[in-house]
């Protein structure tokens, strides 16, 4: 678990009213195994964390988007054969706080755009962006630069992975 994310919130703050630095509550972040069972440890490292903010009444929804999340970065975004670096955990989950609002965000090593598809009315699977959308207050995505890389031609940062980010607003933020 740690407690920096703020390389990632830039980003998430494309198109959503501004947001003042210092109202940031808290930061939590925990690696998640390559396994189906990681949805399990990330509904409890919410709930913990949500607890610790004094959120838990925000709990379902959020852990509902955060099971959807993790599940597709392990159904989608790793696949079977692709070498692993042990040092570098496939998934992470990151839970941002401000005074105002809760983002959720996962980590992935795939660089595909999450799809929200059209699933048959009696699929078992397929809905998981549909929830993401239903339950949170936005969401959206983006590519995820390499740590300490960058890409030495155009002097930018070098690419690996996507974050998929859902936010929630908290009460009293219009």
């Amino acid at each position: 678990m740690g407690t920096n994310g703020s390389t990632m919130l830039e980003p998430l703050r494309q198109g959503l009213p501004p947001i003042d630095p210092s109202a940031v509550s808290g930061s939590a972040t925990c690696t998640l195994p390559a396994r189906y069972e990681a949805v399990g440890g990330a509904r409890q490292f919410t709930r913990a964390t949500l607890n610790r903010w004094e959120l838990s009444d925000r709990f379902d929804d959020v852990a509902l988007v955060v099971s959807e999340l993790v599940t597709n970065a392990l159904r989608h975004a790793l696949p079977a054969d692709a070498p692993r670096d042990p040092q570098d955990p496939p998934v992470r989950l990151h839970l941002m706080r401000w005074t105002s609002r809760l983002v959720c965000a996962v980590r992935d090593p795939s660089e595909e755009s999450p799809v929200a598809a059209e699933a048959a009315d009696s699929a078992e699977s397929g809905r998981g962006l549909f929830l993401v959308e239903s339950f949170s207050d936005s969401w959206g995505w983006h590519l995820s630069p390499a740590p300490g890389a960058e890409n030495l031609s155009a002097g930018v940062p070098a690419l690996r992975g996507k974050v998929v980010w859902a936010l929630f607003r908290l009460s009293g933020d219009a």
